[in-house]
């Protein structure tokens, strides 16, 4: 294979990957309707601006190179969403983590083509958007969730218990971030939520933000019990109440169902690592007795 066809190929194997990587993003991508059903991070981000639209009309060339990745390859959306889950950390933002996903994907076919030394080595860009998603920041939005979901029931039957005596639901939530002696997500995202309400959000808008920042059925269900008994003037203390104890009894089911499992689990490195080793222990020396002539007996 002589030099132009080896160069031709890598280029057409990066470029190939792409638009096939380019066209799954765009085909699993949710359509406006299923959107509009489920709620979208961006479309309730209000006031705030997407980094994304800062970068139109700039003459910059590297904004103008983020842009067309971010664009061309359908995850300006997936980005932000992505961002809102982690919490609107200060350390990064949705254009830092286009830079690393971009970086990974041309440290990666790299990698590859030194392994292998083959022009097709190049198909395993794609690999590089995804990589990051899949481990890096899947980890820390699950860190994260875990975080909120363990102190929820908590702060449930907190906030029933101030509504229970005398206060409004809203203030009751600012009173339990005010008391808390150590602000966890959960504490930092109700908190928020109360600015925006300060700031001339409508209630209903500020626990739907709240929803989908945590991304969590179970914050979704508060707030739609929240909202319910707003809109209909009924009682939320016993609504709270019954919430919470339902939350600790699946946990407790998912807790039972996971001990259940363990067992099970724990075949696999019995049968990989432990058994063979027993076997190896136990049939060696008569192995050896074999080979060198014979039993003694």
């Amino acid at each position: 294979m002589d030099a132009f066809t080896k160069y031709f190929l890598m280029g057409l194997s990066f470029l190939g990957s792409l638009a096939a990587f380019a066209a799954v993003q765009r085909l699993l991508a949710p359509g406006a309707e299923d959107r509009s059903a489920i709620g979208d991070i961006s479309d309730m981000e209000g006031k705030e601006v997407s980094v994304f639209s800062k970068l139109e009309g700039s003459k910059n060339f590297r904004d103008k190179i983020d842009l067309f990745f971010a664009k061309s390859l359908g995850m300006e959306k997936n980005l932000e969403e992505r961002y809102t889950l982690l919490g609107r950390p200060s350390n990064t933002d949705p254009l830092k983590m286009l830079h690393a996903k971009l970086i990974v994907a041309l440290a990666l076919p790299v990698v590859f083509y030194l392994l292998s030394d083959s022009p097709f080595a190049l198909i395993f860009a794609p690999l590089g958007f995804i990589l990051p998603d899949a481990g890096y920041y899947s980890r820390k939005i699950q860190a994260r969730q875990d975080d909120i979901i363990h102190n929820f029931p908590t702060f449930v039957d907190l906030a029933a218990l101030m509504i229970e005596s005398g206060l409004d639901y809203m203030t009751a939530f600012d009173r339990i971030v005010k008391i808390a002696p150590v602000k966890t997500n959960l504490e930092i995202e109700m908190e928020r939520t109360i600015n925006e309400v300060q700031l001339g959000y409508s209630r209903r808008d500020a626990l739907r933000r709240l929803s989908l920042r945590t991304g969590l059925q179970e914050v979704r269900s508060f707030v739609g019990l929240v909202i319910q008994s707003d809109e209909l003037g009924t009682s939320l203390v016993e609504l709270l109440r019954n919430y919470s104890t339902d939350m600790r009894f699946r946990r407790l089911n998912k807790a039972e169902k996971l001990a259940a499992q363990a067992s099970t689990k724990m075949l696999i490195p019995l049968f990989i690592f432990i058994f063979p080793t027993v076997f190896i222990l136990m049939l060696s020396p008569m192995i050896a007795d074999l080979m060198m002539g014979g039993m003694p007996f």
